[in-house]
């Protein structure tokens, strides 16, 4: 089945299985390997992107169902010499470990910052309840989603 969809800002059109999962046509497909898959039951938000700017879980999501969408990866963010804010406060805040659940966080994490402009930690921590790490104890996540948030208001405010 041909499907056509915006990728990271780029128009393709390719041809999948109906049952292709989209974090298997995002990795095995497109090598965009920074959406991780940590449990193929959408319980640990490791391969959060974006569809239409809404965070989604690619792991239950079949590929068929982005047709006419637009989707990014945590490699549209930003590039290696211009960070999106959200993966500048993550580096700054320590909001990583091994990096495993970075992705997801990040995607979920931009898309609350679009919904949230003041947050709360106890804001932060109930968005991020369907992203799990197993190594930080999620205060340095929590640290960079209120600063990550911060930075991007105030780049849309300048």
């Amino acid at each position: 089945m041909n499907i056509s969809f915006v990728l990271n800002g780029k128009p393709i059109s390719i041809d999948v299985e109906p049952t292709t999962l989209l974090c298997d046509l995002l990795r095995e497909t497109l090598a965009l390997t920074g959406t991780h898959v940590g449990c193929d039951t959408s319980q640990c938000g490791a391969c959060v992107v974006h569809v239409d700017d809404s965070s989604v879980k690619s792991c239950t999501l079949l590929a068929v169902a982005v047709d006419g969408t637009r989707v990014t990866t945590v490699e549209g963010l930003g590039k290696p010499d211009a960070l999106h804010p959200m993966q500048l406060a993550f580096h700054e805040n320590h909001g990583l470990q091994c990096g495993f659940c970075t992705p997801g966080m990040l995607m979920s994490s931009v898309e609350f910052a679009h919904r949230h402009p003041n947050p709360t930690e106890a804001d932060v921590r109930h968005w991020l309840e369907g992203n799990l790490c197993r190594c930080t104890g999620y205060q340095n996540i929590v640290t960079s989603v209120l600063r990550g948030t911060a930075a991007m208001h105030a780049a849309q405010g300048a």
